[in-house]
């Protein structure tokens, strides 16, 4: 795996993937439940995997833009809902 920037193997990358996916589903609870700390997760997790998508722009670019936007709405929904306002 010469000139790679990372070099994992597919057990790594599984767990890591496990591990993340556990985060997120975590993360998606609270937002169901209204809490501040999954919303600036799901923030941070959106952003993260918008640079990502940036970064594979040259390889997948009809994929990567296709996430870049649903990562922009995610980022844009998260920011903008208020809890109160959804309640009554």
């Amino acid at each position: 795996m010469q000139g790679h920037v990372y070099a994992l193997d597919l057990t790594t990358s599984g767990w890591i993937h496990l591990i993340l996916g556990v985060l997120v589903a975590a993360a998606g609870c609270g937002v169901i439940v209204g809490q501040l700390w999954a919303r600036a997760i799901g923030i941070l997790v959106a952003s993260l995997n918008l640079i990502a998508n940036f970064l594979f722009l040259p390889y997948s670019p009809w994929w990567s833009i296709l996430l870049i936007a649903l990562d922009i709405a995610v980022i844009w929904a998260l920011s903008v809902y208020r809890p109160q306002e959804a309640r009554g």
